[in-house]
């Protein structure tokens, strides 16, 4: 089966030594890899963690991924990890809080990065705009790239009633670097972001849309638990290459990474 390329985790090699690096060398030797974080906090109002920033900048220099991404929320506050994705309010105050912010980590990593879209289950009521109004002005204002989770748009628009298409529409094609196509929990009032079941047909469609608006854009589909056998996962990929491919429209490769901050 083919294989592109590989997602990791970055929490997870970021260690003096072991196992964990070699396998992770062995990987590099053979394929493009992108570094995933689920600890950068960057919505959280403590100061950004400087020891992890080194860390990160350290693994990033020793594997030269294609691109650096977290997600665009918190995860903690006043030292204390809550160890979830939490969502932001989304007010023009954030947006200026979490651009400083990425523009800041940017800095310290000597490399751009991509905010990733998360599900959500509650809603502020001092919001005063869409989310894809909120993570586009974010990613014009740090200069950063996006990672759309297709499943979180779809995961969010059904638990917040909006419509997912619009989103896929209004995002900035531009800034839009990476696809993840994963799936859910249906708990029929809402949906759970879960990454243990099938992607739904309703995902593969926006997932097609997408590839029609957003041109040459890498994607990788995430399964956490229930994980079927590799040839499963296998057509899955395959599937999403499919539909990648069956738009004759000219794409033109967009960079990874904008040109000023190319290191």
């Amino acid at each position: 089966p083919k294989v592109d390329w590989f997602e990791v985790i970055a929490e997870n090699f970021m260690v003096a030594g072991g196992r964990a690096l070699e396998v992770l060398e062995g990987v590099r030797a053979n394929y493009p890899i992108a570094l995933h974080g689920v600890s950068l906090s960057i919505g959280s109002t403590d100061p950004l963690n400087r020891d992890y920033l080194r860390q990160l900048r350290a693994l990033a220099r020793r594997f030269e991924p294609a691109w650096i991404s977290d997600h665009l929320c918190w995860t903690g506050v006043a030292g204390r990890n809550l160890h979830d994705l939490l969502p932001l309010p989304y007010t023009e105050e954030a947006i200026g809080h979490v651009a400083a912010r990425i523009r800041n980590v940017q800095d310290a990593l000597e490399r751009p990065m991509l905010i990733e879209n998360v599900s959500s289950y509650m809603a502020f009521a001092d919001s005063t705009m869409t989310e894809w109004e909120f993570i586009s002005a974010i990613a014009n204002e740090a200069d950063c790239g996006i990672l759309l989770d297709i499943n979180n748009i779809y995961v969010s628009a059904f638990n917040h009633r909006f419509d997912a298409n619009e989103y896929i529409d209004a995002v900035p094609a531009e800034r839009v670097v990476q696809y993840h196509l994963a799936g859910h929990s249906d708990h029929g009032t809402y949906l759970l972001d879960t990454h243990d079941h099938p992607i739904r047909d309703e995902v593969w469609a926006l997932y097609q849309r997408a590839a029609r608006r957003f041109g040459a854009v890498s994607a990788i589909v995430e399964w956490d638990d229930n994980i079927p056998e590799f040839a499963e996962l296998a057509q899955i990929a395959d599937r999403a290459r499919d539909i990648f491919n069956a738009d004759t429209t000219e794409r033109t490769a967009k960079p990874a990474l904008p040109a000023d901050h190319r290191s």
